[in-house]
């Protein structure tokens, strides 16, 4: 099939490049380069870069609905269009009469909106998984096609879950243009009734105050933060950011304070670090954060402000 690729994320590149395998994937639309680093470079999108690596014409609209562009992306006279975290609205002008679909990166009609993996992590969802739909007015609330699911294991952050979320994209994919060609394709209405809201984060999300979260609440939270915004607390006056930790049995002291292997009491159960980066550094290992830092351990762990000291 002709295919016209929208994506901008890197949740976008494994559906990219195993459609350029089955398919002729004949243009990749992207957001315009941005200035990206401490230079502040230009920089192409995740998916642009690709795509100009796998020699595939990119388009960068800032607005693809904008009429030019939009009788450009018309104009290839694709089969099937696949939208995947692209990051713009499609207007029904440029949709009218075009099969195009989205790979979401939740069990739809759960967490639609803009942070779905992370907010089920956060959320502690034992499982969650991709939903292939079609394009809606309403975010995320069109007919689905497919799904796939997966567990979410008890030491995975969100960027752990997203790459491998991104890697069921192919098969789900895959699927539906397969269904589509044969004429079988059927997709489900959504249950209102289900549906949830996956908020984008913020700035002001990035802490956690373990005096008052129990060790589910914590674990979740941290990992579903990390990479961006980050969980950052302070342990004896040094800001820092944790990256990954696992539940554990409680030590002995006070709730929120740091013992000398890695685990800090919630207000109830604990929790064990296993990555952690101070900030301003690294990420490393917790033993091997604590070589030199051995004052800190019997210290109380605090929130902190996002950007604070």
């Amino acid at each position: 099939m002709r295919i016209v690729f929208l994506g901008s994320g890197a949740f976008g590149i494994p559906t990219l490049e195993s459609l350029v395998r089955g398919h002729e994937v004949v243009a990749v639309v992207s957001q315009p380069d941005r200035p990206a680093g401490r230079g502040k470079q230009l920089t192409p999108t995740p998916v642009a870069a690709r795509a100009a690596e796998l020699g595939i014409p990119v388009l960068k609209p800032a607005d693809v609905n904008e009429p030019a562009v939009r009788e450009a992306v018309r104009g290839f006279g694709a089969d099937a269009w696949i939208v995947i975290a692209f990051g713009q609205k499609l207007s029904r002008e440029l949709l009218d009469g075009v099969f195009a679909v989205n790979l979401h990166g939740s069990l739809l009609p759960a967490y639609r909106g803009a942070a779905p993996i992370q907010r089920a992590v956060m959320d502690g969802c034992a499982e969650t998984g991709v939903s292939v739909i079609s394009l809606a007015e309403r975010m995320d609330a069109g007919l689905v096609y497919a799904t796939a699911s997966r567990p979410i294991g008890a030491s995975e952050t969100a960027d752990d879950v997203h790459d491998a979320l991104a890697g069921l994209g192919p098969g789900v994919i895959g699927e539906v243009l397969a269904r589509h060609a044969a004429g079988t394709l059927v997709g489900a209405v959504q249950d209102e009734s289900r549906a949830t809201r996956a908020r984008k984060l913020a700035k002001a999300e990035a802490t956690i105050d373990l005096a008052s979260a129990d060790a589910r609440e914590a674990r979740s939270r941290i990992n579903g933060l990390n990479s961006w915004p980050g969980c950052t607390v302070e342990i004896g006056g040094v800001a820092v950011k944790l990256l990954r930790v696992v539940e554990c049995e409680a030590p002995a002291g006070a709730p929120a304070t740091l013992s000398a292997d890695g685990r800090i009491g919630a207000r109830s159960g604990a929790i064990r670090v296993l990555e952690i980066q101070a900030v301003g550094g690294r990420p490393m290992g917790m033993a091997e954060f604590l070589n030199g830092r051995a004052a800190l351990v019997g210290c109380p762990v605090r929130p902190i402000a996002a950007g604070g000291a």
